[in-house]
């Protein structure tokens, strides 16, 4: 473990500092990072923190607590911006504002292929291809590919089926897909259809009509009357859809920022306007020391948010509207033109359309806020009810709740939820896959479950108040055993949730470790809606994990299993006969006639096959 720093000595350090552009990191006395920032001149900007008179309390509780500062130079500032912004992400700095919320968004994306596919994209690795997004929720994409398969016939299957296929697939009989895989539809004419959805997707829809408006006369003239009448079907269906979408204004691409703030707390608004049209949005509440200002707010959320691993995959629009001055404004805007590719404008002081978008986001800001701590207003008084049931001294802080979930004794999945008085906490949500027991022995798994995640535990401070187990005596006996063995200092309330009679919510009868002691709480009690609350939460984050884990279990192909047949030989397997059922039909002869596989090998794969 590393010692405490000494006392930080000032002086010495800026009499040896640079005066380039650069980040730096404040460490306390236990070597934690406590701030992250950035500078055109480090000499300049670190030297202000130790002036007699350095402004903010802020600040003043800042410098009491450095005790050793690390500084990285970089060649511009932009450089400098993103040092910083990826530092804060790493180190979570308690004098910094914190945007909590960095998951990616989900996009469409076309791949660079040769019959390019149409599908969705969030995270994770790169893939080569065009963007089209951000979308506010999965939900949105899904919407999206579906009407795309009604307007474009592209493929939006997974590469692994495109390759096997040896016929058409439903889709193409649905006229979903022109199914390039089996060469139903030339190069040529699929990639024109590729064409004209992204310019659909960049919403340049009536360039698109005018488009196949040209082809279906030309299809007319030549008489291919088959085609033309297609074309027509297509129009028909995009002008419908054109309709629909259509909204009246002069923004075709922007997000717009709004802020509402209720003493120390905040809440950010991001409103997603693509094609003339509200997309989603989505609402923010960043971690704020004291005494920061809005513009600060605005400026840490634009870093946090934008500056990120997938800033080149379209999710940088080209106008970002604020609402109000912030510093650095146009260094910030060079910059997110530079990672974009495009140029964007960072909007403030607005009129009109953007005004009114402006105050929607802010108005949305304010009710997203008074939602949040109303939730949390509840889930306290939940928490004090239960108290009132338990009577811990000190009061209950934290809770974990544990579920099985299983098919028949198989893919059996272990959760382990947490909740807290703000409600959910997600980010220490576990789940553990249970091996090495009988299956279907629900004590065993339970005993499992509890000690990967308390049998390394050594400090009590690292232990819930409460342990729900959900089940009867049987489950919570094992509880008990476990954590007699475990023979801690201080162990946490167990407590068993069982089933009331016909399983309805309401009946449901807590058992006390130790004694066994029933407890039935009214239906009404807001002790037992918490009860419920995060019963119900572990029960869905345990099925959700075990149909994951059954569904990849029941995609793996039966010849996966067999000795001898690499990837290679199983796509030439499928691809020669056809798909999966045609291999589990063929006899011996007919399988050795698959390039690559001898006799032997065909012997080999039959018995398997057929369990001889």
């Amino acid at each position: 473990m590393n010692s405490p720093l000494p006392e930080f000595d000032h002086q010495a350090f800026l009499s040896v500092v640079t005066q380039q552009a650069g980040v730096y990191r404040m460490y306390d006395k236990e070597r934690t990072v406590i701030y992250v920032g950035k500078a055109k001149d480090l000499k300049k900007r670190l030297s202000s923190y130790f002036r007699k008179d350095v402004g903010s309390s802020k600040t003043k509780a800042l410098v009491k607590q450095i005790c050793a500062i690390d500084v990285t130079v970089t060649h511009t500032e932009g450089e400098a911006l993103i040092l910083e912004n990826n530092y804060i992400k790493k180190y979570q700095p308690k004098y910094n504002i914190l945007l909590r919320d960095d998951k990616s968004y989900p996009y469409l994306l076309i791949t660079d292929h040769k019959h390019p596919k149409l599908g969705l994209h969030r995270g994770g690795k790169k893939v080569k291809g065009d963007y089209f997004g951000p979308f506010p929720t999965v939900g949105a994409v899904w919407q999206s590919l579906r009407l795309m398969q009604k307007l474009f016939p592209i493929r939006q299957c997974e590469d692994s089926y495109y390759r096997a296929r040896s016929r058409p697939c439903l889709q193409y009989q649905l006229n979903r897909c022109s199914a390039p895989c089996v060469d139903k539809i030339s190069k040529q004419d699929y990639q024109q259809q590729v064409d004209l959805a992204k310019l659909f997707l960049k919403g340049k829809s009536s360039l698109v009509i005018e488009h196949l408006v040209e082809k279906m006369e030309k299809a007319s003239v030549e008489l291919a009357f088959e085609e033309a009448a297609k074309y027509r079907d297509q129009i028909t269906t995009l002008r419908k859809v054109q309709q629909q979408q259509y909204v009246s204004g002069f923004a075709a691409e922007m997000d717009v920022i709004g802020i509402y703030r209720d003493k120390t707390q905040v809440c950010i608004h991001l409103l997603f306007i693509r094609d003339h049209k509200v997309l989603g949005s989505k609402s923010y509440f960043p971690s704020i020391p004291a005494e920061t200002q809005d513009k600060d707010i605005i400026q840490a959320f634009i870093s946090q948010h934008y500056f990120g691993q997938d800033m080149k995959a379209g999710r940088i629009p080209k106008e970002i509207v604020i609402p109000l001055e912030i510093e650095n404004s146009v260094d910030i805007q060079q910059l997110l033109s530079e990672q974009a590719e495009h140029e964007v404008k960072l909007l403030f002081n607005v009129r009109t359309e953007r005004a009114n978008y402006i105050k929607l986001a802010n108005t949305n800001a304010q009710s997203a806020l008074i939602t949040k701590n109303s939730h949390k207003e509840s889930v306290q008084a939940r928490f004090i009810a239960l108290n009132e049931v338990f009577d811990l001294d000190g009061g209950i802080q934290r809770i974990e709740c544990f579920d099985i979930s299983h098919t028949m004794g198989q893919q059996t999945i272990a959760s382990n939820v947490v909740f807290n008085q703000e409600g959910p906490v997600k980010s220490d949500y576990r789940r553990y896959n249970v091996h090495g027991i009988t299956p279907g022995d629900d004590y065993a798994a339970m005993a499992f479950a509890l000690n990967k995640r308390y049998g390394k535990v050594t400090d009590i401070e690292n232990l819930p108040d409460i342990v729900f187990i959900d089940g009867g005596k049987g489950q919570l006996s094992k509880a008990e055993q476990f954590f007699n063995d475990l023979n801690l200092e201080k162990t946490p309330l167990l407590v068993g949730v069982a089933k009331g009679e016909s399983r309805k919510p309401g009946l449901e009868t807590l058992i006390l470790a130790g004694s066994h002691q029933l407890i039935s709480l009214p239906g009404n009690s807001p002790a037992l809606h918490l009860v419920q609350h995060i019963r119900d939460e572990s029960h869905r984050f345990a099925i959700a994990g075990h149909r994951a884990k059954r569904q990849k279990v029941s995609k793996k192909s039966a010849l996966e299993s067999i000795p001898g047949i690499g990837i290679k030989k199983r796509q030439m397997l499928l691809k020669y006969l056809g798909g999966l059922q045609e291999v589990m039909q063929a006899d011996v002869s007919t399988l050795s006639k698959v390039p690559g596989i001898s006799v032997a090998l065909a012997t080999i794969i039959y018995e398997a096959l057929h369990d001889n």
